[in-house]
């Protein structure tokens, strides 16, 4: 690994015990992230792309294989890291206010202070006016801004998106990866995105690293050199067209 990395997976092993025998989901699993790069996570339905991501996370232990959070090994939860979840997880009877200061309510901030910072990141997601709505009176994808607000408001150092906004419709979708990036852009955050869409992935990472099925292991490394920013000419771009073509063909080698 890297001496670089600020995240890394070192061997990552993990089986399911259940009461129909064991299920290995992840296989031999190793990956460094670098200081405020982008990577993607790609692979088949069920290869274990969340399971890796709970464990990266600190949230799962591995049956093998160690997490190192800089120079140490990650031993459970840590401020330092993040997570966002395919469904927004947020507190019903909290308002988006609310749910974006629970993290620094629980790690002790003045109330008024977290008030603040919960404040400055629902308009950086560009929820200002919707303070006190409850996640009941928002769009799926206003929901799923207030938990990446959340995620980001007590400052971790990496972010961990686990197909965030895979049920929203297209063009929703589209305009979040919009705002995620433009947020990437200016705090440089280490960014490790699971995500089912090749082209998702291609236009967001700086590399994307290809899961085989089922126990999932890292079977490619794919480099995105296009420049950034990236524009709307990224569909027609030569080098977006290669990368998705050697995405499709890595998930294709790999049986997916």
């Amino acid at each position: 690994m890297s001496d670089r990395s600020i995240l890394s997976a070192r061997r990552i092993t993990h089986i399911y015990l259940t009461p129909r025998g064991e299920i290995p989901a992840l296989r031999e699993v190793s990956l460094a992230l670098r200081p405020g790069e982008f990577v993607c996570l790609v692979g088949p339905s069920g290869c274990g792309k969340t399971t890796l991501l709970r464990i990266l996370a600190g949230l799962l232990r591995p049956t093998q294989g160690e997490v190192w959070l800089g120079a140490q090994p990650l031993q459970g939860p840590d401020p330092r890291i993040g997570i966002v979840f395919q469904k927004d997880s947020l507190l019903p009877w909290r308002t988006a206010l609310e749910n974006v200061r629970l993290p620094l309510e629980l790690s002790g901030w003045p109330s008024l202070e977290a008030a603040r910072q919960a404040q400055a990141w629902l308009e950086q997601v560009g929820l200002q006016g919707f303070e006190h709505a409850y996640p009941r009176e928002l769009s799926g994808g206003m929901q799923q801004r207030v938990a990446l607000a959340r995620a980001l408001a007590a400052n971790p150092e990496i972010l961990l998106l686990d197909e965030p906004f895979a049920t929203l419709d297209a063009i929703t979708r589209e305009r979040l990866n919009e705002v995620l990036v433009d947020l990437w852009e200016r705090q440089r955050k280490t960014v490790l995105m699971v995500t089912h869409d090749v082209q998702e992935a291609a236009w967001l990472a700086d590399r994307v690293l290809v899961m085989s099925p089922r126990p999932g292991s890292i079977i490619a490394e794919i480099q995105v050199p296009l420049p950034r920013p990236r524009g709307a000419d990224r569909w027609s771009h030569p080098t977006f067209l290669q990368t998705v073509w050697a995405i499709r063909q890595a998930l294709g080698n790999g049986g997916a």
